[in-house]
């Protein structure tokens, strides 16, 4: 039988040893908090905020939700997140993307701590993944890797494929998957001979948007196949980039869509705060 890495459970086992954590935190008089920005009214952003704050409120994670509306100037984002870098009580600052439009992304980011950036998104944060120093680490990625540990899946030595170069997926699961001494490739949308890399690949991450474009041809007999990609189709059904029921035969190991890899994220998204709850309250 080939292993559906179900992503659902592995992210309660984490969960739970996060509720422990935060119990025990509580204890030492620190209750880690959450502050999640939202800005406008983008139904999956509501959906994602809605999910974290049960998340929060399975493992003990004090959340507090900042809903502004649409018209919300960048100048009063960033006034707001400020008072949030200077509130001692507020442990990680996650400002929910996509922004709109007339908000610079960039700057937004730029202007959390590093100390509360629980998205791991701050240049700070991601100048240290890359020279291997401890930072919050990126929630999708660190989930990946979590997801293959606990499923049993060695990376080391293993030949690597990385379907996508994004800032938030791309980039630092490939240096993740160096720090766990894989062989990577990263290939994006100017690689000129994917399949003959995807064919190579004992483990296949793929994170470009598009939906079951990785098909059973494309993949070696064996390989372990992680699928980031959420899509929804005509008839209203989520797929990821990997045509799971066309690879499934094929591998030793794959996670679905829903259920796999979604799950991970909100669980490493917990430990971050915590993380930071622990950090700042040892300075």
């Amino acid at each position: 039988m080939n292993q559906i890495m179900d992503g659902k459970k592995i992210s309660n086992e984490i969960k739970n040893e996060i509720k422990q954590e935060v119990s025990e935190l509580k204890e030492k008089g620190i209750e880690p908090t959450l502050a999640v920005v939202l800005v406008g009214e983008d139904p999956a952003s509501k959906i994602y905020v809605s999910n974290k704050k049960k998340a929060c409120e399975y493992v003990g994670i004090r959340s507090l939700s900042y809903l502004l509306p649409k018209e919300t100037t960048e100048e009063e984002l960033l006034s707001l997140v400020q008072t949030l870098n200077n509130r001692e009580d507020i442990h990680g600052i996650l400002v929910q993307l996509p922004l709109p439009s007339h908000i610079q992304e960039e700057k937004v980011i730029m202007s959390i701590d590093p100390k509360k950036d629980v998205d791991g998104f701050h240049p700070i944060n991601v100048g240290a993944l890359s020279i291997g120093k401890k930072a919050f680490l990126p929630c999708t990625p660190a989930g990946i890797i979590e997801l293959l540990k606990r499923s049993d899946i060695s990376i080391e030595g293993k030949h690597c494929v990385v379907i996508g170069r994004s800032n938030i997926v791309g980039k630092p699961i490939s240096m993740l998957l160096l720090r766990e001494n894989g062989t990577v490739t990263v290939c994006h949308s100017k690689t000129v001979n994917l399949k003959e890399l995807c064919q190579q690949g004992d483990i296949i991450v793929a994170a470009i948007g598009k939906a079951n474009f990785i098909t059973a041809d494309m993949i070696k007999p064996g390989a372990v196949l992680i699928d980031v990609g959420i899509n929804r189709l005509e008839n209203g059904k989520l797929c990821g980039d990997i045509d799971f029921n066309d690879c499934k035969d094929k591998v030793s190991a794959i996670t679905p869509v829903p259920g796999g890899v979604g799950p991970m994220t909100i669980a490493m998204l917990l430990y971050n705060c915590v993380l930071g709850a622990r950090q700042q309250g040892e300075e």
